[in-house]
């Protein structure tokens, strides 16, 4: 990937009762064009005992894009959707003025060993639509555009690509796509296809560009991302997301993102109020942090 501005490693976040890989934000990386937190969920082994359990709580100002690898994830919202998230589906919820959603195991799989594997990501949405009122799409896998060229196989997870349009509606110019190689190593030259900020997130494999190698975690970011270009060796899966950059800064506290510190403000209040939403079939309540 040429033009490297960024090279970082995922670290270690608590949700909860869950580990997680953070991605991003980072000090020097606030966000990659609209893409303002990406966690890497597992891969995690849960007991019959164990289970992913987030109650209930409040989003502002963004999208949330839920893509499993492996795994169950029951999602609530308080606009009344009830929907069971599985591996190569999207869940896409932009939250607009405030949404407030749980994610569970569900609860047919609560009392087994299971796995859990998967990518969560908010979107900043643009200052226009900040307020809009909350959206919830699920788009399941077989929906997502997928093709192979030379041998590599492509899945357009969001964004408009290559041709290819992902149902995922976006409210921003940006794209996120999956790349995987199979037996043989490839080189990937995208030239002038892509656009804005871009980041490589290695999953499993291994990359090489400018004469170095990098391998599972890493996370490559360019602030110009029409020189990307690298090769991949066989049996690595990567991930690309990004595009244009907002003009203006975006706030971050908690699950809330803004463009002005005071709608986070207002936002903390009506959540310790109980003036959200609530999420029907589940009355758990996630306190302010």
């Amino acid at each position: 990937m040429s033009n490297i501005d960024f090279i970082r490693e995922e670290t270690a976040a608590n949700i909860g009762n869950f580990l997680v890989g953070r991605l991003l934000p980072f000090r020097q990386k606030r966000a990659i064009g609209p893409f303002v937190f990406i966690d890497h969920m597992g891969p995690a082994c849960l007991a019959d005992h164990e289970n992913l359990d987030v109650g209930p709580h409040p989003h502002i100002g963004l999208s949330t894009l839920t893509y499993l690898f492996e795994g169950s994830i029951f999602h609530r919202d308080s606009l009344g959707t009830a929907i069971e998230i599985m591996p190569g589906a999207v869940n896409w919820m932009t939250a607009g003025k405030g949404v407030v959603h749980s994610e569970r195991t569900p609860e047919y799989l609560r009392q087994k060993d299971k796995f859990l594997h998967g990518l969560q990501i908010w979107v900043a949405l643009p200052k226009e639509l900040e307020f809009m009122d909350p959206e919830f799409h699920h788009i399941e896998a077989k929906d997502i555009p997928e093709w192979e060229e030379d041998t590599v196989h492509y899945k357009l997870i969001a964004g408009d690509l290559f041709g290819h349009k992902s149902p995922v509606p976006v409210y921003s110019k940006l794209y996120m796509i999956e790349i995987k190689t199979g037996d043989v190593g490839k080189i990937i030259d995208f030239k002038s296809q892509l656009f804005g900020e871009s980041g490589l997130y290695i999953l499993n494999g291994e990359i090489e560009s400018g004469g170095f190698t990098y391998g599972n975690k890493q996370i490559l970011i360019t602030l110009d991302a029409h020189l990307c270009s690298f090769e991949m060796k066989p049996n690595t899966t990567v991930y690309i997301f990004g595009g244009e950059p907002f003009p203006e800064e975006r706030f971050i506290y908690w699950n809330f993102v803004a463009t002005a510190k005071e709608t986070i403000e207002e936002a903390k209040v009506k959540w310790q109020n109980h003036q959200f939403d609530k999420v029907p079939g589940d009355d758990g309540y996630v306190p302010l942090r």
